[in-house]
């Protein structure tokens, strides 16, 4: 297999398109089964939902003594980069982003990790705050509704591609199910770390108003969804996090 045409690359994988795949290769050859595992039955048990705008995944593979997993590739530009293109048309991308996030969470997954779960173990295992601080979001947490829903867990404008087929959803690793609202606020929370704030603003308020939610509700999950982003110890987004952790911001 050609691994020539470079994708995109993160931490942790390279992405790369091959005679009609999509090629993700995890850079450590130590990189445990588990997780390469883990994240071909998440997409599967995504697929089983009926949700059609997903890639079909197709197999677990080695090259060169890495792990990759291979999708049918989705040709096309993102939402990401549709808005910068089209400015004036942001709006209607956010709104279309809306009726997208609405459709992924109408659906029900009983057999993907609670969204729950993972949320208690991020905040759990955080260092960087005090155990009444945990204690407060723990409490705020056992509190809030519990759902099935199908929630994406990173849903954002670069994980939409639009391509002659329609538009397609990737990168569906942290998908659970759980609170849709959960959901919403990661997006919203997504937005700002990107310092998209007047984006973030106008998706809730589209969400809300599309949905009849309150816009106090979606923001009460935002203590809880930034302490569990504080997991991935990035530099660059610890000091807005922190700042929003704090629950009696929300109340």
């Amino acid at each position: 297999m050609e691994l020539n045409k470079l994708i995109s690359e993160s931490e942790k994988v390279r992405v790369y398109e091959s005679d009609g795949k999509c090629v993700k290769v995890f850079k450590d050859p130590r990189e445990p089964k588990s997780v390469v595992l883990y994240e071909a039955l998440t997409h599967s048990r995504v697929e089983e939902t009926g949700f059609a705008r997903i890639p079909p995944f197709e197999e677990i593979v080695k090259i060169d003594g890495n792990w990759a997993i291979i999708y049918r590739h989705i040709s096309g530009k993102t939402f990401d980069e549709l808005m910068r293109e089209n400015p004036s048309k942001k709006d209607h991308y956010l709104e279309k982003m809306v009726d997208l996030q609405i459709e992924i969470n109408s659906l029900n997954s009983t057999k993907l990790s609670r969204q729950t779960d993972y949320l208690k173990r991020s905040i759990d295992g955080l260092d960087m705050i005090d155990d009444v601080k945990k204690y407060e979001l723990m409490t705020r947490l056992s509190t809030m509704p519990k759902h099935s829903k199908l929630c994406h867990g990173d849903f954002s404008p670069d994980n939409i591609i639009v391509s002659d087929d329609g538009v397609f959803i990737v990168d569906w690793l942290k998908a659970k199910q759980g609170n849709a609202s959960a959901d919403v606020a990661k997006t919203y929370l997504n937005f700002c770390l990107k310092h998209r704030t007047e984006s973030a603003e106008k998706y809730l308020r589209i969400y809300c108003s599309k949905t009849g939610t309150s816009v106090e509700y979606v923001h009460s999950w935002l203590p809880i969804v930034a302490a569990a982003q504080l997991k991935f110890k990035r530099p660059e987004e610890r000091e807005l996090l922190l700042t929003w952790i704090d629950v009696t911001d929300y109340r």
